[in-house]
C-alpha cells in the first residue's frame, strides 16, 4: 500500500511539486511563528533576570526599561548617585545594582556598575578576573569574540552608541571575559563606575583635598539607571509610585514594559500567522482538486484493484495514505525551512548587536505543525476518499473502452 500510494502520488511530478511547495510554504510560516514567538519570549525572561523595577530619569518607562534591561536604547539622562542610597534603605528595597552608560566599543555598550549586576544573571567568568579598580574591565562573551580582545589588551572607548569621539586619553585594560551565558550580559563591555567618572571628567578629587571635597564630588556624581528587586511583592504596589513621586525619577516595570512590547511585536507574527494560514487553505484546496482528478482517472485502475480482491476501505485508505505522504513529506520540509528561518533571523540580530534568542529545543507548540498537516491532509481526502469507496466496479468494467 505505501509503495503504490507513493507512486501514485508521483505519478503527476507538477501537480504534487506545486502541492508540496503550498503546504511546505505554508508550515514553514506557521513554525517561523510559533518558534520564533517561544525564543523571543525565552530571551526576553532570561534577560529580565529577576528585574523587578528600573529607575531613571524622567521619560518614557518603555524607553528606560530598553536602555536599563535589554540595552538596545539611549537613556533619558541621570540621576543623582544620592538616588541609589535612598532607593537601598528603602524596606521594600531587597536589592538595587547601580549602572553608567554613554560610551561603546565597537558598538558594544560599556557598563560601568558592580559585581552585584553579574549576580543577577548567575554569570561566570570564563577568563581571567573581575574587575578590583577604575579602568579595568571584563568582556562578554560575544565582545571577545567580535574583537579578539583577551586579557591584558587595552582600548578606548567611544561616545555613545553609535560610534562618536574616541576617548583615547583613557585606556580600559581587560582583566577577564566572562563565559558565554547566551543574556544580554555577552554583548556587554562591563567596569567600575568610577572608571565611567573618570572617564567623563568627574573624578577630580585629590588626596590632599579633604573630606569636604570628597563629600561633595559624592554627590555631585551620576548614574544613569538603578535595577531593583522587591523583598516583598507589596513592592509592586507602593514603589513605583513613591519613585515616580520623587523629583526627577521615572520607575519602569519590566514586566509590564515587556508586555506591552510583545503586543507591539505580536501584530507582526498575527499577519505572517494568517499568511501561512491563507497558504495552507490554498495548498488543502489544490490537494483536494488533485486528489479528486487522480481519482477520477485512476477508475479503472482502481476497478482492477477490486477485482483483484481489495476491499473498498483499503481502496479508500490508498486515497488517504497518498495524502498523508504529501503531509508528511511537506511537514518535514516546513520544520527545516522553518527552523533555517529562526537561525537566520538569530544571525541578523547578533550582527546588529540586539535582541539575542533564547536557546529552545523542540518547542510544545511545534509539534502542531505535523498534526495540522496530517488534518489538513485527511480533510482534503476525505471527499476523494469517500468516491473511491462507492466505485460501481461493475460498471466499470462493463463501460466501453
Amino acid at each position: 500500500m505505501m509503495r503504490l500510494a507513493w507512486r501514485y502520488l508521483w505519478s503527476s511530478p507538477l501537480t504534487t511539486a506545486l502541492n508540496l511547495l503550498l503546504l511546505t510554504l505554508g508550515l514553514a510560516a506557521v513554525t517561523f511563528v510559533l518558534r520564533a514567538s517561544a525564543q523571543v519570549e525565552a530571551g526576553l525572561r532570561r534577560d529580565l533576570a529577576g528585574i523587578d523595577l528600573v529607575v531613571g530619569a524622567k521619560g518614557s518607562p518603555m524607553q528606560i526599561m530598553l536602555a536599563g534591561v535589554f540595552h538596545l536604547d539611549a537613556p533619558t539622562g541621570n540621576i543623582p548617585l544620592a538616588t541609589l542610597d535612598l532607593l537601598k534603605r528603602q524596606p521594600l528595597v531587597a536589592e538595587a545594582v547601580p549602572l553608567s552608560l554613554g560610551d561603546s566599543f565597537r558598538g558594544f555598550r560599556i557598563v560601568g556598575t558592580t559585581h552585584e549586576y553579574l549576580g543577577l544573571y548567575g554569570a561566570k567568568i570564563g577568563q581571567g578576573t573581575l574587575w578590583a579598580q577604575p579602568m579595568q574591565a571584563v568582556l562578554g562573551a560575544e565582545v571577545a569574540r567580535a574583537s579578539g580582545f583577551k586579557p591584558g589588551d587595552r582600548f578606548a572607548g567611544s561616545h555613545g552608541l553609535a560610534g562618536g569621539d574616541d576617548h583615547g586619553e583613557h585606556q580600559f585594560e581587560v582583566v577577564g571575559v566572562l563565559a558565554d551565558s547566551g543574556s544580554v550580559l555577552d554583548r556587554l563591555v562591563l567596569t567600575d563606575l568610577a572608571s565611567v567618572w573618570e572617564v567623563h571628567g568627574e573624578h577630580h578629587a585629590d588626596a590632599h583635598e579633604g573630606h569636604d571635597a570628597h563629600h561633595e564630588e559624592d554627590e555631585a556624581r551620576e548614574i544613569t539607571l538603578a535595577l531593583v528587586r522587591y523583598r516583598s511583592p507589596l513592592g509592586a504596589a507602593m514603589l513605583p509610585r513613591w519613585v515616580n513621586a520623587q523629583e526627577g525619577l521615572q520607575s519602569a516595570a519590566p514586566a509590564l514594559e515587556t508586555a506591552r512590547l510583545m503586543r507591539l511585536v505580536g501584530a507582526g507574527t498575527e499577519v505572517l500567522r494568517g499568511f501561512g494560514v491563507v497558504l495552507l487553505i490554498a495548498a488543502g484546496l489544490s490537494v483536494w482538486v488533485a486528489l479528486l482528478h487522480a481519482v477520477r482517472a485512476r477508475q479503472g485502475d482502481l476497478a482492477m484493484l477490486r477485482m483483484l480482491g481489495a476491499p473498498a476501505r483499503r481502496i479508500a485508505a490508498l486515497i488517504a495514505l497518498e495524502a498523508l505522504l504529501l503531509a508528511g513529506l511537506a511537514a518535514v520540509l516546513g520544520l527545516a525551512a522553518g527552523h533555517g528561518l529562526v537561525a537566520g533571523l538569530e544571525h541578523l540580530l547578533a550582527e546588529r548587536q540586539s535582541l539575542r534568542l533564547g536557546q529552545l529545543g523542540v518547542s510544545e507548540a511545534e509539534w502542531l505543525v505535523p498534526l495540522l498537516a496530517g488534518g489538513l491532509a485527511l480533510l482534503a481526502a476525505a471527499w476523494p476518499a469517500w468516491r473511491a469507496y462507492r466505485l460501481d466496479v461493475t460498471t466499470l468494467l462493463q463501460a466501453p473502452r
